[in-house]
């Protein structure tokens, strides 16, 4: 399947011999945001140097950045602003959660949300000492856990570890049924899977941008405002960027009347530019294109593989609707086993315990890759392949 639609691996840098399936943790380098590297670098710091914060609107980047994003997610200009990680911006969206419903005291989440988020949560507590409480359920049980007594419900859409898709406008509805706010971490959605984050009402939305977006290690995160609150609500951490006139000096702090009070630190102007410039690969790409690519993909790749491979166990949804753009398969020995796939050019990676997650990207991929990767994959499993130490010595980034 190679659609005009969508298929543009042309544009991206992808080492010869090499089946890439871990875009959704690391996507590839566009060439455009190579060449737009060096332009920054050479021509804009180089030659301009600080004159290029007027001269090359670098200033109004995290704005400008934030609108090309909001066309992806289905979000009004205006609503998202770059800058920071992704912790931060989820601190930022749960702390101005929480105060928004001083009376309660509950943060939901699931037991499928990425750490990082639940570390925040559970920080921002501590910081707070106010005796809030983070309940985390089951994935399954969350919408039936939504009460009276819930300030916020935080859920990645999209479970980092078996790609398990929470259904948005649902979960959104029955979290303000109850009278709560809801967060939701667009992580493994932004660039995989459609989403309408104005249809669904949710307040809060944040994200990543070094996964299906391809902004490069690092890139800065996102957080998206519903535009009806973005005036009233508190940024939680004051920083410089976020001030109404940041250049007036002022010594006491007075949060901008737009998204941009949801800026922090210096925007990272080089991070950002490859960003900016990987975002021009989305142009005329319709992102119900990419989720049936992606699905044809995912389905053609999990049948070659469990009729290859009936050791390895399944363990993302198996109805295609219910889950995002990657499959999880469970084996005793996946680590080692997806050392040998990277050591032999089909790169996935592993998550604890015993899982390998392969990530289907149709902006690159093609059906000739997933079944030249599953080929691949029975001969790692059938021939034990694994089994060799050097694949079962871990490495820090797994």
């Amino acid at each position: 399947m190679k659609s005009g639609a969508v298929f543009r691996k042309e544009q991206f840098v992808i080492p010869s011999g090499v089946i890439y399936l871990d875009g959704n943790s690391l996507g590839p380098l566009p060439r455009i945001a190579s060449r737009r590297i060096t332009e920054v670098v050479e021509r804009e710091w180089g030659q301009a140097l600080i004159r290029a914060w007027n001269e090359c609107a670098w200033m109004e980047q995290p704005a400008r950045v934030g609108d090309l994003i909001a066309k992806l997610v289905g979000a009004p200009g205006g609503s998202i602003v770059m800058g920071d990680t992704l912790s931060i911006k989820v601190y930022q969206a749960l702390a101005s959660a929480l105060q928004m419903r001083p009376d309660r005291k509950i943060i939901l989440s699931d037991s499928g949300n990425f750490p990082t988020d639940l570390y925040m949560a559970q920080g921002l507590i501590e910081s707070l000492d106010k005796g809030h409480e983070l309940r985390i359920v089951a994935p399954e049980a969350v919408e039936r856990s939504i009460d009276e007594t819930v300030a916020a419900v935080m859920i990645t859409q999209v479970d980092y570890r078996t790609g398990r898709l929470h259904e948005m406008n649902r979960i959104t509805s029955a979290a303000h049924d109850a009278g709560a706010v809801m967060i939701w971490d667009l992580a493994h959605s932004a660039g995989a899977v459609p989403v309408q984050l104005t249809d669904s009402g949710c307040e809060f939305a944040v994200g990543c941008t070094y996964k299906y977006l391809n902004g490069g290690p690092g890139a800065p995160a996102f957080i998206y405002v519903r535009p009806d609150l973005v005036e009233t609500v508190r940024p939680a951490l004051a920083g410089w960027m976020g001030h109404d006139v940041p250049f007036a000096f002022d010594r006491d702090y007075r949060p901008a009347n737009s998204i941009e009070r949801m800026r922090v630190g210096t925007p990272p102007i080089i991070q950002l530019s490859a960003l900016e410039a990987a975002m021009q690969i989305w142009n005329g790409v319709d992102m119900g294109d990419v989720r049936a690519a992606s699905i044809e993909l995912s389905e053609r790749f999990i049948a070659e593989v469990e009729k290859r491979c009936p050791a390895l166990h399944l363990v993302s949804p198996r109805d295609p609707a219910a889950r995002g753009s990657q499959v999880s398969f469970r084996f005793e020995h996946g680590y080692a086993a997806m050392q040998a796939l990277i050591d032999r050019g089909v790169i996935g990676d592993f998550r604890a315990p015993d899982i390998m997650r392969f990530g289907f990207t149709p902006l690159y991929l093609d059906t000739g890759d997933i079944v030249t990767a599953a080929e691949v994959v029975e001969d790692v499993i059938l021939n034990r392949l694994w089994d060799n130490p050097r694949y079962k010595q871990v490495n820090s980034v797994t």
